[in-house]
């Protein structure tokens, strides 16, 4: 292990640690929006009551998951890949379509999604936006906050994923970081 990449090695470090913590959480929210479901289920067919926040929770819910777990899932490699011709090259080559993805495309792509939400988010935050139903949650805003969080998430993890290809292709054996799925 060579001490030369331990600072590269420590930033990886802190940002898989971070990308698996919330990952952690949003599996929470998972749940809780399992749990909702439930109870809207029950009081609409079992007491033929139903309240149109407990329904939106239910889709802010949905939504947080979709947008915060982006970055956790690219962390553990779960997310789509057409890999046809990947799974077939040498970690070098994989580290080198990682490490150029994430420059090229994710990075570029985070940096769009969080310059063209910006005006969208602080708008809605202006007026401190809510639902348009009647008995709605009136959060709109603070879920509109969850794309440009969402982009900021994204690009810390594609970092991540700069640093751990060069660290394959300095060949330093802890190139896949403690704790990622990445070999």
């Amino acid at each position: 292990m060579s001490p030369q990449y331990s600072g590269i090695r420590g930033v990886l470090a802190w940002i898989d640690a971070f990308a698996q913590f919330t990952g952690r959480w949003i599996a929470l929210l998972t749940l809780l929006m399992m749990l909702l479901t439930c109870v809207i289920v029950v009081l609409r067919y079992g007491f033929s009551l139903g309240s149109i926040a407990l329904q939106e929770s239910v889709g802010y819910l949905h939504s947080a998951v979709f947008l915060l777990a982006m970055a956790s899932t690219l962390q553990r490699d779960g997310h789509v890949r057409v890999d046809i011709f990947y799974r077939r090259f040498s970690r070098a080559k994989q580290a080198w379509v990682n490490a150029l993805g994430s420059l090229l495309f994710l990075l570029p792509v985070a940096g769009f999604l969080l310059f063209s939400s910006w005006n969208y988010v602080a708008d809605a935050w202006a007026v401190r936006e809510g639902s348009s139903s009647a008995g709605g949650l009136p959060l709109v805003y603070l879920l509109k906050s969850l794309i440009p969080l969402t982009a900021v998430l994204l690009a810390l993890q594609a970092i991540g994923e700069v640093l751990r290809g060069l660290l394959v292709l300095l060949q330093e054996p802890q190139a896949s970081g403690e704790g990622s799925s990445h070999d």
